[in-house]
């Protein structure tokens, strides 16, 4: 498939269809101007390369994501422009996770903080290992950000709670409120994400991305354009060949073989 490493994002192909994509900017894998840049590099490239069609996303180390580098932020002389620069650059970091044309997992390694929780919001699937946790420290280091993708996740009480005071979800309540669909123990989290992104990977390729980007253009619709937006859809998946293959393979009780068109 090629060289996909890039100065602070790394990917390998760990199984046939399956990338698993590392945030690698230590010492807590915080925002960075590289990294933002990175990021939406690499997700762009998955989504165009047919190889791949599922894709893990987690933190290479023990954080998943810090956020924001309040150390660099503290120290640095800022020119005009550079507020608007940095900010459309993280938007872009997070937007790029949730309109890559390919599922992502998102793997909670540890901690995933503003910025990261945005990352971590931005991914289809969550899984925590019992360490992972999701803040908003943003209140105690005079900055703001990240609510917005947290309201993805959390009851409008949690959501104030963590916002307001800078309280951490750890992976066991995440678990328990739903948030996350597993929370295993931290030797045990990829082999937890690489089951759901096999039986991802097993499904057609069309299919899947046509179901995603359905999921993220109906968010904000109102039932009934929703509603029509799906079925409008279906009607265009139905004329694939990878749609009369999953309905032939169901009849005949056989697996299917998706060819990706």
């Amino acid at each position: 498939m090629g060289e996909l490493d890039l100065e602070t994002v790394k990917c390998e192909v760990v199984e046939d269809h399956i990338a698993v994509v590392r945030l690698d900017n230590p010492p807590v894998n915080a925002h960075s101007a590289q990294m933002l840049a990175d990021l939406p590099t690499m997700m762009d490239r998955l989504s165009d390369i047919g190889e791949v069609r599922s894709v893990i996303l987690t933190g290479e180390g023990k954080v998943f994501c810090a956020g924001a580098d309040i150390k660099a932020r503290s120290g640095d002389m800022r020119e005009p422009g550079d507020h608007w620069r940095t900010s459309r650059a993280a938007r872009e970091a997070y937007h790029c996770v949730r309109e890559c044309q390919k599922p992502v997992i998102g793997a909670i390694n540890g901690a995933a903080l503003g910025g990261g929780l945005a990352i971590a919001a931005s991914c289809d699937i969550l899984v925590a290992s019992e360490l992972g946790n999701l803040g908003l420290p943003e209140i105690d280091v005079g900055l703001l950000g990240g609510q917005r993708h947290a309201m993805r996740l959390f009851s409008h009480s949690r959501l104030r709670t963590m916002a307001l005071t800078g309280e951490r979800i750890f992976g066991p309540e995440l678990y328990r409120t739903g948030v996350v669909e597993a929370c295993v123990p931290p030797a045990e989290l990829m082999e937890a994400s690489l089951k759901i992104a096999r039986t991802l990977a097993a499904k057609s390729p069309i299919a899947m991305r046509m179901a995603k980007g359905s999921l993220n253009a109906i968010e904000e619709m109102s039932l009934r354009d929703g509603y029509r937006y799906e079925q409008n859809l279906t009607g265009e998946l139905r004329k694939t060949e990878d749609s009369a293959e999953a309905m032939r393979a169901f009849i005949e009780r056989r697996p299917p073989v998706f060819k990706g068109r």
